[in-house]
């Protein structure tokens, strides 16, 4: 496959689709989620502009099928063709756990297990696992969402402000070696999850997430 692959993790709604969307035209997509009728309505509007994918029906706190799927990437398509590529072209990590919002003092203990589970653990074997796959030339995607010290956003916040601290501290290390590594802050956009924080909300105002996975990219091109 001549192709560049896009490895999307959490690829079945919000700004992981509209990702998916917008690089299928220039890049094979590996897309990971959770639900499977999501995914496969995924793949046939990828299909209708030409692009194509491999489905991937997994939850990414699944270590074991992470690295799996992982290896059958490397197996598939092995190392790239060129000096510091790998299979992996971009990956664009946008699996998250967003926690019902609560008083620090009344969070519920499961949420709470969750949020560290989906928002952190499980980026100590993803970093380490894909990392190999992008080689030098690669790009890794994050998404900020600065809400850690909002009141109500305990569990959120503080899991995804460490899964950031974690991230820049790569992008940190990476700067001379590769892969890039992008910290990029979307817009705010009518999601699932927006909508769990923001119930009510007028959506109107709201950026559209296919416009903003367009944007967000043209900063790393």
């Amino acid at each position: 496959m001549d192709q560049k692959i896009a490895l999307i993790t959490g690829a079945s709604r919000g700004l992981g689709a509209a990702l998916a969307e917008a690089l299928c035209e220039t890049h094979h997509i590996v897309a990971v989620a959770r639900t499977t009728g999501a995914l496969e309505e995924l793949d046939d509007r990828i299909q209708a502009k030409g692009g194509s994918a491999t489905l991937a029906p997994m939850d990414v706190t699944n270590v074991d099928a992470m690295a799996q799927l992982c290896r059958s990437i490397y197996d598939r398509w092995g190392p790239g063709s060129e000096a510091g590529a790998g299979p992996v072209a971009l990956w664009a990590h946008t699996a998250i756990h967003a926690a019902p919002l609560s008083p620090a003092s009344h969070m519920d203990a499961k949420d709470w297990g969750k949020s560290v589970d989906v928002n952190v653990t499980v980026m100590g074997a993803l970093i380490p696992f894909i990392a190999p796959l992008l080689g030098s030339d690669g790009q890794a995607l994050f998404f900020d969402d600065p809400q850690a010290g909002r009141k109500f956003f305990g569990a959120y916040g503080a899991t995804k402000a460490a899964q950031m601290a974690l991230v820049r501290s790569w992008a940190a290390e990476s700067v001379n070696t590769g892969p890039q590594v992008h910290v990029l802050t979307p817009q705010p956009m009518p999601t699932a999850t927006r909508a769990r924080f923001f119930p009510g909300e007028d959506r109107t105002p709201l950026a559209r997430p296919r416009s903003e996975a367009d944007r967000l990219l043209a900063q790393i091109r």
